[in-house]
């Protein structure tokens, strides 16, 4: 079996027995979690409420960084063995300061669920200059992940799980102008080289980690609705999707298609805690298995081939570094 996922080596389906109408009860069964630590980042509301609550049934510790502490609070009230700490992914202070706290703690970290994201939002940047789904939706997820390091290296076996999307479908990374500076903006290209960013960096990640018992995935949840990834929508986009009708209302059939949040966020607790996985890293996951590649423009689903070039990822890996001026030194 080839050792890394570069171009796609890996991108086949192994036979999971999941599908897309797979819940997180269906995959978290037989599962036990008790001694393992988990960082689910957006775990207060949709998917990845989800998933902090089938993991903390499992047995698992989870810490939640939040934006909104009182927010989180209320919404995991009840579930077990849960830690609310504050944290702005926007923020890189933040980011350092969440991290130094973990680490202080002198814990190993075993899954890093890189949950949080936005969507269809208007162009923002960072105090750094970085455009804001950019900014939030990987170069965040580069500095936690670098900021973790220690403790997942401490695990032993650790993964590291980032939610990309079918969206990165909309664009690869443009390595020319990555923050929209002599571009008009578009903010569904703006996500799209995001989760392509997101996708690029997990086969890295994996192909760099995995001599320190450290894997690392990437995964679409599929098309879900009753999350708060819409709140900042313009309707006529959400038309443009087929959401919303003419007159501005919710379109049964198409709601009735999209999978509902135990669905969306079966393939992370998958990615999580598959044994299937032991041995495969650096792949892009749906629908509870490793998704195919995407080579024709028509294909709806899978993964584009961009997103897993071995090239892009080390050129990303080094401009990454220059964006948030953090270095990612995995020795």
């Amino acid at each position: 079996m080839a050792q890394n996922n570069f171009g796609g080596a890996l991108q086949k389906p192994i036979g999971s027995t999941f599908n897309a109408t797979s819940t997180t009860s269906d995959v978290i069964k037989g599962i036990d979690l008790k001694g393992k630590i988990a960082i689910v980042t957006g775990g207060s509301t949709g998917i990845g409420l989800e998933t902090v609550k089938t993991l903390s049934e499992a047995g698992a510790t989870v810490i939640v960084p939040a934006r909104d502490v009182e927010k989180a609070k209320k919404n995991l009230q009840g579930i077990a063995n849960v830690e609310i700490e504050k944290m702005d992914l926007i923020d890189t202070n933040s980011i350092d300061s969440f991290a130094g706290k973990f680490l202080a703690s002198g814990r190993p970290l075993h899954l890093l669920i890189n949950n949080a994201g936005i969507m269809f939002v208007p162009l923002r940047r960072d105090a750094n200059g970085n455009e804001s789904q950019l900014a939030t939706n990987y170069l965040a997820v580069f500095q936690l992940t670098v900021r973790l390091w220690e403790a997942l290296k401490k695990a032993k076996s650790a993964r590291v799980i980032n939610v990309s999307s079918l969206g990165h479908h909309f664009a690869p990374f443009n390595f020319d102008d990555p923050n929209f500076e002599h571009r008009d903006y578009e903010t569904l290209q703006a996500y799209g080289q995001s989760k392509t960013a997101v996708n690029l960096f997990s086969l890295e990640l994996d192909n760099r980690a995995k001599p320190y018992g450290v894997r690392a995935y990437s995964l679409h949840p599929g098309n879900i609705w009753g999350t708060e990834l819409t709140r900042e929508a313009p309707l006529e986009i959400l038309q443009q999707f087929g959401f919303y009708n003419d007159k501005g209302n919710p379109v049964p059939e198409v709601i009735a298609s999209l999978k509902t949040i135990p669905q969306g966020a079966a393939t992370t607790i998958w990615a999580a805690t598959s044994p299937l996985l032991n041995e495969i890293g650096g792949v892009y996951l749906e629908d509870g298995d490793i998704a195919e590649l995407a080579i024709n423009s028509s294909t709806p689903n899978g993964v584009k081939p961009y997103s897993l070039d071995e090239a892009s990822a080390k050129q990303l890996w080094k401009l990454t570094e220059e964006l948030t001026r953090v270095t990612f030194n995995v020795d």
